[in-house]
């Protein structure tokens, strides 16, 4: 008999979570719509009727389609990683979503925006990492990547998220080399049969305060035993944050008086306000879903651009069919988002800029003489993108018997892409810029995964997976195309772009290999074998200006750099190998993993100094100095070993003590140059001192960095201290009441973050080196936030 998904007071198959709008936008989602309920009469007529099925007492309560038991079990064994229950919960007293990651080994984040952090795994960061959000691919439509996939879920939102560090399934893999990050948020919950309508949901609020952050959730839910509707918002915002001393000698920002503390981190500051509906309808062993996402960001800083995010507005829906079947599930699902993003100066970065004082207004002028689209003065230079997404999927997972599995997938992904810098005077003008126009990268994807299982000690998992990506973009053209506009090559280098063949066509094939053996019962062991392949993104190919003030608005690596793309640039092709080793007790009391892995990437995109004057790498390398690069393909090869542990020292009448901790180290070279890959997370360790009795929860946290200085030399990477932090939290809990409070950098130490990239988050940043006595100037490292007590409270109902 075939098991119903009794979704009676339960959690059925996890779907798409989005955050909804509440604002319109001519969104044409009937195609999409149309694509879902085409694929519902190949189910019809292996689903039972709504009524068909009444579970006797002899049958098992099922908490969730087969589907789901799968994805869970699969996500618990390594070398896939899963975000502790624990830092969920504790999820409410943060504001990034990625900060969730940090506690995994081999997982670091790199500093961005307040709410925009990169995650990355073993020095492998955004488009080198697939992440799905509720099952959909997220591409962040900026030159400096300022919206990132996990920017767009709220922590407090997150139900699970699961890393695949190096060796991915291929069912979540494709157009990647570093890993995949899947995060889902809560499934839905439906009443029980014969059960009334019930309503239920939770508020939450947090403070922090470095920066003065501050931020609230609210949720909402009525179920039916078929029909659930699930509302959910949030916002937060900051003030610049302050390092744990002066880490600089200056306080000049360019704005008439306004000039900021030695310690204080500008353009750190961010308002973000996201939004969700969702959706869900349930009958025999179907679940229909569908989400509505909305959020804006009027404003967030980023102390590591010369830009900042002035305003971000995206909606998308979700939709999702999953069903079970006597041969297996299908899930399928189709996506459509819309975003419109802008950035200009923030309130710490000058915006005015004009032809006095040898092309730059001295520390504390104003420029009110000039006229916003003058010859002579420019006010700040708004730069705007579009991007339109749409993308289908679907799954059949095929039980073939009682130890084969089959997975089947394809997809489709299509994304638009408008890039464009309005005029705003002195060289910014008479006309547009643009950057990028009528980008466009489709992928189809095609795969096959089986599992294998042997006996109960060993599992086999295969996989190949086929992707097609297509690229191609219009005709550009500078401010002035009928200039080179006092040495800016605009003309030049726009007429050798638009002359280019531009569009191109990669075939990439993936590969997985996955053994699992449990060689006894406090043995196993997981050897992986991987093949991945990524093509470059539209912001590594199209970016077609060699003019230094447009390069550095191109920059996602927040180094500082400029950055000019490359149309011949070919996809990177990686082979990693990895070895996991699982020590534990029987009941899981200690455990110890230890993952060694190697890495070798061809055509590894990396980068050169390039010299605009002749449209060439530069003969002489700039040193100690910002500077402009080109990406190109070399080659790379990275090592390394994560260790993860943890362990219960017993029950006291004091309650139940532990202690935890991971530890990382990694080695990363271009083996074609000999020079080190850029922001590369030296040694590091987490060791923490667990306690818990009853509904208390409390731990005491000390982080190791070492210092820096394996540093990417063609790119000036700055060097860094290494440094020790103390860390306090405690947490009580009660049946519908939540309390965090805690104390980060419980001692206020100074410390530089090693990716965090350089600080240009004050002052005259849209001149790459400007002359004394503006700023900001290389060498100084984004530094991380003092000592900040936090507070969070959440009341569910």
């Amino acid at each position: 008999m075939r098991r119903a998904p009794a979704c009676a007071a339960r959690a059925c198959p996890r779907a798409h979570d989005t955050e909804s709008r509440s604002s319109t936008m001519p969104f044409r989602f009937r195609p999409l719509a149309a694509a879902i309920l085409a694929a519902l009469p190949l189910c019809a007529s292996a689903a039972e009727p709504a009524d068909a099925h009444t579970p006797s007492d002899g049958d098992t309560a099922v908490a969730t389609l087969p589907r789901v038991l799968v994805e869970a079990d699969r996500a618990s064994i390594a070398p896939a990683r899963r975000v502790e229950q624990g830092a969920l919960d504790r999820a409410a007293a943060t504001d990034d979503t990625a900060a969730l990651l940090d506690r995994l080994p081999g997982v670091s984040i790199n500093q961005a925006g307040g709410v925009s952090g990169l995650p990355s795994i073993r020095g492998l960061a955004d488009d080198r990492l697939r992440i799905l959000v509720d099952g959909a691919d997220i591409t962040a439509s900026c030159p400096n990547h300022m919206n990132p996939a996990l920017s767009y879920v709220s922590p407090s939102a997150v139900g699970r998220i699961v890393v695949y560090p190096g060796i991915v399934p291929v069912s979540k893999g494709g157009d990647s080399i570093g890993g995949s990050i899947v995060v889902d948020t809560a499934p839905p919950t439906f009443a029980a049969a014969g059960e009334d309508p019930r309503f239920s949901g939770e508020v939450g609020a947090f403070y922090r305060s470095n920066g003065d952050a501050h931020g609230a959730n609210v949720g909402a839910t009525w179920a039916s035993e078929r029909f659930r509707i699930h509302y959910a918002g949030s916002t937060a915002r900051a003030d610049d944050y302050r390092a744990g001393d002066d880490f600089k000698d200056y306080d000049f920002t360019g704005r008439a008086g306004h000039d900021l503390d030695r310690d204080e981190v500008g353009s750190t500051g961010y308002r973000v306000h996201n939004q969700r509906l969702d959706l869900a309808w349930t009958w025999g062993d179907h679940l229909l879903e569908a989400k509505l996402g909305w959020q804006s960001i009027p404003e967030q800083g980023f102390p590591n651009q010369r830009m900042d995010l002035t305003d971000n507005r995206q909606r998308r829906l979700n939709l999702r069919y999953l069903g079970d079947f006597d041969w297996g599930r299908l899930d399928v699902r189709a996506y459509r988002e819309t975003l419109e993003h802008a950035m200009d100066f923030g309130a710490d970065k000058r915006d005015w800029y004009g032809m006095a004082s040898g092309g730059q207004f001295p520390p504390g002028g104003n420029a009110v003489a000039c006229s916003p689209l003058g010859s002579t003065c420019a006010a700040g230079m708004p730069m705007l993108t579009e991007s339109d997404t749409t993308a289908l999927s679907a799954e059949a997972d095929l039980v073939l018997g009682e130890d084969d599995r089959l997975r089947l997938g394809v997809a489709h992904r299509s994304y638009r892409l408008d890039d464009w810098w309005p005029p705003s005077g002195g060289m910014m003008w008479p006309g547009v810029f643009w950057n990028i126009r009528d980008g466009r990268r489709d992928r189809s994807a095609g795969y096959a995964e089986w599992e294998r299982r042997f006996d109960a000690r060993s599992t086999l998992e295969l996989g190949v997976r086929y992707e097609r990506v297509r690229m191609d973009a219009g005709d550009v053209r500078g401010y002035d195309p009928a200039s080179n506009m006092m040495g800016s090559y605009q003309m030049r280098d726009a007429a050798r772009f638009n002359a280019s063949d531009r569009d191109r066509s990669d075939g990439n094939w993936d590969a997985t290999a996955l053994y699992r053996f449990a060689a006894s019962d406090r043995t196993d062991l997981a050897l992986g074998l991987a093949r991945k392949t990524r093509s470059p993104g539209l912001y590594e190919v199209y970016p077609w200006s060699t003019w230094t003030m447009a390069a550095v608005m191109n920059n996602f690596v927040g180094d500082g750099n400029g950055y000019i793309g490359n149309p011949d640039l070919r996809p990177e092709r990686a082979a990693t190998v990895s070895l996991t080793l699982d020590r534990h007790a029987a009941d899981r009391g200690w455990e110890l993993q230890i993952t060694p892995y190697y890495t070798r990437i061809a055509d590894y995109i990396d980068a050169v100094q390039w010299d605009p004057a002749t449209n060439a790498p530069r003969a002489v390398p700039m040193r100690d100095a910002f500077t402009t690069l080109r990406y190109a393909n070399q080659s790379a090869r990275l090592f390394g070993v994560d260790l993860s542990g943890k362990a219960t020292f017993g029950e006291t009448r004091f309650g139940t003590f532990g202690v935890e901790g991971e530890l990382a180290w990694s080695s990363g070279e271009n083996t074609r140059t000999g020079d080190n890959l850029h922001h590369r997370m030296p040694l590091n360790a987490r060791m923490a001192l667990t306690w818990r009795n009853g509904g208390w929860e409390g731990a005491l946290e000390a982080v190791g960095v070492d210092r820096k200085n394996a540093v990417s030399r063609v790119r000036n990477e700055v060097e860094t201290a290494g440094y020790g932090l103390a860390n306090l939290r405690l947490s009580r809990e009660w049946s519908r009441l939540r309390v965090d409070v805690g104390v980060d950098n419980l001692f206020d130490r100074f410390h530089a973050l090693p990716t965090g990239g350089a600080y240009v988050g004050q002052g005259t940043t849209m001149s790459i080196n400007p002359a004394a006595p503006n700023y900001p100037r290389w060498g100084i490292a984004v530094p991380g936030a003092g000592r900040s007590v936090y507070a969070a409270v959440k009341v569910t109902f």
